[in-house]
């Protein structure tokens, strides 16, 4: 039986939303052998206003190329997460950049800092979607890290590969430890 797996990644206009979603969409469809369907929306303002890619992942062809129910949801803005959030299905996986994210109604979320970390350790802001991408790779497994890694290799400029593979490593290296306070969390809820 196939499945059919619904990501979005939601932020505002300059953040690198449509850009990341491409990425995903052709790490599915070229690295992983998937049918892919990606569309996108974004607001008439070029920074600032809201930006969504969504990527419709499976293993037959796809019917339906926009997401309805959520498998995944990448929320890079604090409006991001509440205009899409109901969305998402109960066992659906939430990702937050907890740099513009700060008021969470969920309790199961991995909130990572991706904006705060291009800022401090790149310089550079706008890194923060492949950072995010790094850290998708590690929670999601909707799509293989290495089919991700291969598509961003590919995607961005020559001159800017070796930023990008760092960005990409730091989104990775801080997720593994959003999963480890994850992992603790629930522990800690279980003796309860």
């Amino acid at each position: 039986m196939s499945q059919q797996r619904e990501l979005r990644l939601a932020g505002l206009g300059g953040q690198g939303i449509i850009l990341a979603g491409i990425i995903m969409a052709e790490a599915a469809g070229i690295y992983d052998g998937k049918f892919v369907a990606q569309t996108q929306a974004y607001g008439a303002a070029a920074r600032g206003g809201f930006s969504r890619s969504d990527i419709v992942i499976s293993d037959e062809e796809i019917n339906y190329p926009k997401a309805r129910e959520l498998d995944m949801l990448l929320a890079m803005s604090q409006d991001a997460y509440e205009e899409n959030l109901s969305y998402l299905k109960p066992e659906g996986i939430l990702i937050v950049d907890s740099t513009y994210v700060s008021e969470i109604a969920e309790q199961h979320v991995f909130s990572i800092p991706f904006t705060r970390i291009a800022r401090e350790t790149f310089r550079r802001e706008n890194v923060a979607n492949i950072i995010s991408l790094g850290a998708i790779s590690q929670i999601s497994p909707y799509v293989s890290e290495p089919a991700i890694a291969s598509a961003v290799e590919k995607r961005v400029p020559p001159r800017f590969l070796e930023l990008n593979k760092e960005a990409f490593q730091a989104g990775k290296d801080a997720a593994r430890e959003a999963v480890r306070r994850s992992e603790h969390q629930d522990e800690a809820d279980e003796e309860i």
